[in-house]
């Protein structure tokens, strides 16, 4: 008799399984068919499927709960059909929640996902960077050696500049604050001074740029997003600024921009490092300082 008992129960365990994933499905194919014309409409017909569910599910549930308490499933109305629902929806493979928990999850704001998106992207970036870091610290560690050893006779010294899109234009910026009395420019507006240069004087930089990107949209790259900047960047600063720069880096020779800015002490040059293995995802300009 107890085994008779105990296979019946769970044959009617199985059916209200089956009896579940069934309510389910319909929702899904209701909700489906009712993603069809304006905004308003598709409201007004998802809010008439979710009353329509929730009001079977409820039924459903209280229908269940009578037939398991014929199984032996005895005690209050509340904790009792608590426990049934959430037995059956347990061996169904659902959650437990109440069908209010079950209805579509509050919609985000595009400016949230947005966000959301951007935040995700810059971790990626930032893990990206450590794992490239992890990969390249031999060559890294050998620039580094090399480049040490240029800089120690000339009494310079690296100032680490933050692997963001905008080294270049931030290690400008840190060298124009080492000269409190010249003017002074972030690193959003050294982007700008860049690119509005090379509006100005296209023979100078269209040649090199490449022929299937259109000045304005290489300009436009410079100044509105942290695209990294590079030799035609520094050509365009050290005119526009006219200040001489100097590039060092471990592989090549020093790199000199803008000679002709030079006054005797009174316009200080510009100095700036080149890293190549520093990070494998693109070249990296940090500041030099005294040592």
């Amino acid at each position: 008799m107890a085994v008779t008992e105990a296979e019946s129960r769970m044959e009617m365990l199985s059916r209200h399984q089956q009896e579940i994933k069934e309510l389910r499905n319909r929702e899904i194919e209701l909700k489906k068919a009712a993603a069809k014309g304006s905004k308003a409409e598709q409201k007004a017909k998802k809010k008439a499927i979710e009353e329509e569910i929730s009001g079977k599910d409820a039924a459903m549930k209280e229908r269940q709960a009578r037939e398991l308490a014929t199984l032996g499933f005895a005690g209050s109305e509340d904790t009792n059909a608590g426990r049934l629902d959430g037995l059956v929806r347990a061996i169904a493979g659902v959650g437990v929640s109440s069908a209010a928990a079950v209805a579509a999850p509050p919609r985000i704001s595009k400016g949230k996902k947005w966000r959301d998106r951007r935040a995700q992207q810059d971790a990626e970036r930032e893990q990206r960077i450590q794992d490239e870091q992890a990969l390249l610290v031999s060559d890294r560690k050998v620039e580094e050696d090399v480049l040490a050893a240029k800089l120690q006779p000339l009494g310079l010294s690296l100032k680490e500049i933050k692997p963001d899109g905008h080294c270049l234009y931030r290690a400008v910026e840190d060298q124009l604050q080492l000269h409190p009395s010249a003017p002074q420019y972030s690193f959003q507006e050294l982007r700008k001074i860049a690119a509005g240069y090379i509006r100005e004087h296209p023979e100078d930089f269209v040649p090199f740029i490449g022929g299937d990107v259109e000045l304005e949209d290489y300009c436009r790259e410079i100044e509105s997003t942290a695209a990294w900047g590079g030799q035609l960047e520094l050509e365009a600063l050290s005119h526009a600024l006219q200040k001489h720069i100097f590039v060092f880096s471990a592989e090549m020779a020093i790199v000199e921009m803008g000679s002709g800015f030079q006054r005797d002490g009174t316009n200080p040059s510009i100095k700036l490092s080149y890293h190549k293995h520093a990070f494998g995802l693109g070249e990296h300009y940090n500041s030099l300082v005294p040592a």
